[in-house]
């Protein structure tokens, strides 16, 4: 950062200043912990020596504040690939089911929204098809913060919702899916190679928000990468130059992941994992009837308040799948 000439490459220094950042709140968080600790056994000691419950009841309380405090800390230390620190993308898609499937794919989309609010992080909505009764077919968001993709990266799969169905008269209980994936936001001295004869480009007229203009022009924009069939779209912005400037931009992320899944040589390729979005895939079950249970699959940690995961706590469903991290 001393160099002269550190400012020049305005991409380049953003991402040092943030890694940089980040490293300095580990830092002074981990101090912090340290004087803490040390002021509570400090007091502890007195309030032994006189007795004094209320104290110690207090102390009590806070190491259990600082506990909290050094998790988290510890979880940002796990986080430690390249690419844990940088935004991500997330989509969700609607299961066969109708609008039952596309109503639960709502229902996570709102849980995420939710999520990123309660930490403090940004988010916006870069494509939606909505169901043609109730709920959304598909949607990407893109959300912002610090350690989002090392957060979120595990959410990766189907996710299975069994209920009283709100939109059937016989009041049966009925099974949704709907499958989600999250991929990283590159920066642009990440390389990735796109050919212009390997691309469709198709425009339509935006089914989304944002008055008269978007919805009588073709401002949307949809890309194909036609050798790996990778489909990425975007309808938010009025322009159409936006539109594909940001579809490329995503385009690019899924490519680069996609080459890290080949070379990690999963055993199932990433738009295999996204087709089959039914039984026997899902990485986590919500079940509200006939008793209520959140079940993360792989984790096996569960939660018997769906109420509390639904509207974003999902904190305690991120943190062991962190935890088993190889």
């Amino acid at each position: 950062m001393l160099n002269a000439d550190f400012w020049q490459n305005k991409n380049e220094s953003k991402k040092i200043i943030k890694e940089k950042k980040l490293y300095e709140d580990l830092i002074l968080s981990y101090e912090e912990s340290t004087n803490q600790l040390k002021d509570l056994e400090d007091l502890n000691k007195l309030a032994l020596d006189e007795n004094n419950s209320e104290v110690i009841d207090d102390v009590f309380q806070k190491l259990k504040e600082l506990r909290k405090s050094v998790k988290k800390n510890e979880i940002s230390c796990f986080l430690s690939n390249e690419l844990d620190s940088l935004d991500c993308y997330l989509e969700i898609h609607a299961g066969a089911g109708g609008t039952e499937s596309q109503d639960w794919a709502e229902m996570l989309r709102r849980m995420y929204i939710k999520w990123s609010d309660l930490k403090g992080f940004s988010y916006q909505i870069v494509s939606e098809h909505k169901g043609d009764e109730a709920g959304i077919k598909s949607s990407i968001i893109k959300i912002e913060g610090d350690y989002i993709f090392g957060w979120l990266k595990k959410e990766s799969g189907i996710h299975r919702l069994v209920r009283i169905s709100p939109f059937d008269s016989g009041a049966r209980r009925h099974t949704s899916f709907a499958s989600i994936w999250i991929y990283p936001v590159i920066d642009e001295n990440i390389d990735v190679e796109i050919l212009d004869k390997d691309l469709r480009i198709d425009t339509y007229r935006s089914s989304g928000a944002g008055g008269q203009h978007v919805n009588t022009t073709d401002s949307a924009v949809r890309i194909t990468h036609i050798p790996t069939k990778i489909v990425v779209q975007c309808q938010n912005e009025r322009s159409q130059h936006k539109n594909k400037e940001t579809c490329m931009n995503m385009l690019r992320a899924r490519l680069y992941d996609y080459q890290l899944k080949k070379k990690e040589e999963q055993s199932k390729s990433m738009e295999a994992s996204k087709s089959d979005i039914g039984w026997g895939h899902q990485i986590r079950s919500y079940v509200l009837q006939p008793y209520r249970l959140v079940k993360d699959n792989r984790t096996n940690h569960e939660s018997s308040n769906p109420d509390k995961i639904l509207n974003g706590e999902i904190d305690e469903f991120l943190e062991e799948s962190i935890y088993q991290i190889k």
